[in-house]
């Protein structure tokens, strides 16, 4: 028996076997002096792993000791999600979507629909999981752009389009002397190529917003006056016409269903799939030529949705599409023109979803209209042929929407939802009512409300398909004409940022398309949900995503990838291309209402300074902030002095509520906002030709 020592308070060690083993040392043993509690928090995890080593052995211990760890952050999670979290539910595997509201044979049929209507003028691949095995007839590609894709592993699968359509002539869009110092018009017809602006816009292919601003001011002409010699200039081209008429001229026919050879590919399956999906005819495909009349199947109407008072975001919306968009103001009778003439609808809520408004809503919508300062100056009749106010009226939408009338009914309170939850009211949040000039006094701050927002997402969607068009946010403003986009044939939205999903702030669907109808039975069964994260769901689950095309984000966007960042992990943040960013450098979109005083001076710049480029430009629902501090109301000139002396007098009583910034005089350094709004202005005024060198003629 080993000897052991009288333990004492010099001795704390005595009484243990002299030769008993220590297997780890002698300090684990040794306690100098009483520990506080921080000192055991510190040596805890030290003395739990060596007990775990000392009792399992050196490769089971540790390897415990990571399971239970593993299984404590697991339980602790979900106890989160079951009581914390919004969503209040046990994690477990996902539940089955109800985003493939069809099953294969009918998304083919989307599919086949679209390319034969001519709604998919691209080359990109159809993917395998719709299991084609002859290649549907393409009106909208040239013969000459067939090709075949590499065999898959499933090689009775085809994944091209046999081209039927005229040839493509891309060319160089220059002015010519001795015209000179402002860009000439796009070419009447012209269509702006999306593959070949992909290619060089891609933010996934490591494209920068900058290079590809350049690549669409080379392509379109918009550096005219100050081009410089640049090397392979014809790679740079991406605005074509079309030559002839090619194989697409056929008869109106009614739809058909595609080939059904079966394959051994399979898409997710749910016993809630829709059966025999109901199809218009083909549409016809006609594309744009020099001079020719606005098209029914395809009318060149831009959407836009308001709710509440009339303010100052509108009011730049509108003034910007009369500034870059062909209208024919600059013609004494706009009427004589031959060629299609853009028209912008404003679609205005007056109340609480809309759902059955008297008989006399219209004209107490025009009346408000005409009593609000910055709204009556586009009543004037000049206006009326390019600017039409329509008011909303939720019942009768959806009541004319065949895909919705027998259905949407049946969610009730449930109405409407985003992105799988219903509405909720962040307070305390200002919103553009505090800043309206219709003569009546309100309160400074009011109760964001997100309602509208809501109703806006299925808003976008019931139009187009109604109507056909495009939607468009009113807090974006047009940058140059939309002419070659018009002539791209088929349906598109715009990039989330860094994220592979949509945005659909910009939204182009075909009127009465196939697509059109997939989109609103998908959000039907979903509880009406037009959240555009939930309908990149829809369309990625069912493989349609191509239908929709994903246009980078530089084109709508361009300061979106300036502002924003990502987290690659919980410790790091990453900021998106803000070693070569677009300009102006916006690294917050306040900046535009708010521009540092040590970026370039925007009075300096100008508008052909401002991305030049891109299509439109996108603020974020800064709808609490002033384009215009120091002159806060609509400076039309004398034609438009009534609208000038109402937003004065609003300012003078405070219903303006200076609250929201207003001065008295101008800053030292303009603001990027006010430049533009002040821009405009003067084009109206008849102080300065548009952006095109055009006049405008009263």
């Amino acid at each position: 028996m080993a000897s052991t020592a009288a333990r004492t308070r010099d001795n704390p060690r005595a009484g243990y076997p002299i030769a008993s083993p220590k297997p780890f040392g002698d300090d684990f043993y040794h306690t100098r002096r009483p520990i506080g509690r921080l000192a055991m928090l510190t040596t805890l995890p030290a003395k739990v792993y060596k007990t775990s080593v000392a009792k399992f052995g050196r490769r089971r211990g540790p390897a415990l000791l990571c399971f239970c760890c593993l299984a404590l952050l697991l339980s602790t999670y979900a106890l989160h999600q079951r009581f914390v979290s919004t969503h209040k539910a046990w994690p477990g595997p996902r539940r089955s979507s109800k985003a493939v509201v069809f099953g294969r044979d009918e998304l083919r049929k989307i599919w086949d629909w679209e390319v034969r209507s001519g709604h998919y003028p691209s080359t990109r691949p159809i993917p395998v999981e719709m299991g084609f095995t002859t290649p549907s007839k393409n009106p909208a590609l040239p013969a000459s752009a067939n090709h075949k894709l590499p065999a898959s592993k499933h090689e009775n699968v085809v994944q091209f389009t046999a081209g039927t359509g005229a040839e493509r002539i891309y060319f160089d869009v220059r002015n010519r002397p001795p015209d000179f110092g402002h860009p000439p018009r796009p070419i009447p017809g012209s269509v702006a190529d999306l593959d070949k602006i992909f290619e060089q816009c891609d933010f996934s292919a490591g494209k920068y917003v900058r290079d590809c601003h350049e690549f669409l001011r080379l392509g379109a002409g918009l550096d005219d006056a100050g081009r410089l010699r640049r090397e392979d200039t014809e790679d740079l081209r991406y605005v074509y016409v079309i030559d002839g008429e090619g194989g697409h001229t056929s008869a109106r026919s009614q739809g058909t269903t595609p080939d059904s050879n079966t394959t051994n590919i399979k898409i997710r399956a749910t016993d809630n799939w829709e059966r025999d999906l109901q199809l218009p005819p083909y549409s016809q495909y006609s594309p744009n030529r020099h001079g020719s009349p606005c098209s029914e199947d395809d009318p060149r109407i831009f959407h836009m949705f308001w709710a509440g008072p009339f303010t100052d975001k509108p009011y730049m919306a509108m003034l910007a599409f009369l500034f870059t968009q062909n209208t024919g103001l600059k013609l004494d009778n706009p009427a004589s023109e031959s060629s299609c003439r853009p028209q912008l609808w404003l679609w205005i809520s007056r109340g609480p979803m809309d759902a059955m408004p008297d008989s006399h809503a219209q004209e107490d919508m025009l009346q408000e209209l005409r009593q609000n300062a910055w709204s009556a100056p586009f009543l004037h009749p000049r206006f009326r042929d390019v600017i039409q106010f329509k008011l909303w009226n939720t019942t009768e939408q959806l009541d004319s929407t065949l895909e919705l009338r027998d259905d949407w009914r049946q969610y009730g309170s449930r109405f409407l939802f985003s992105g799988g939850a219903p509405p909720k009211e962040p307070a305390g949040k200002k919103v553009g009512s505090d800043v309206s000039l219709d003569g009546k006094t309100k309160e400074t701050f009011q109760t964001y409300n997100k309602m509208p927002v809501i109703l806006s997402d299925l808003v976008r969607f019931v139009l187009c398909h109604r109507y056909g068009g495009v939607y468009l946010d009113v807090d974006m403003l047009f940058l140059r004409d939309w002419e070659e986009l018009w002539g791209w044939s088929g349906s598109f939205s715009y990039r989330w940022s860094h994220e592979d999903r949509y945005n659909t702030a910009v939204l182009r669907l075909r009127k009465g398309s196939a697509l059109g109808t997939f989109l609103l039975r998908a959000a039907l069964v979903n509880n009406m949900d037009f959240h555009p994260t939930t309908v990149s769901r829809y369309l990625k689950e069912a493989h349609l995503e191509k239908l929709l095309y994903r246009v980078p984000d530089a084109l709508f966007d361009p300061a979106w990838l300036n502002a924003d960042y990502k987290k690659p992990y919980p410790w790091k943040t990453t900021y998106l291309q803000r070693d070569r960013p677009a300009q102006p450098f916006f690294t917050d979109f306040d900046q535009f209402f708010n521009t540092p005083p040590e970026s370039a001076t925007p009075s300096v710049i100008g508008f052909n300074g401002f991305f030049r480029g891109a299509f439109l430009y996108h603020y974020h629902n800064e709808w609490w902030k002033p384009f215009d501090r120091a002159r806060f109301w609509p400076d039309l000139g004398p034609r438009f002095a009534d609208a000038e002396r109402m937003g004065r007098a609003a300012i003078a009583n405070k219903s303006a509520s200076y609250a929201v910034g207003l001065f008295e005089h101008d800053k030292r350094d303009l603001d990027w906002a006010t430049v533009l709004k002040r821009t405009f202005e003067a084009y109206i005024r008849g102080e300065r030709p548009n952006m095109y060198g055009e006049w405008i003629q009263w």
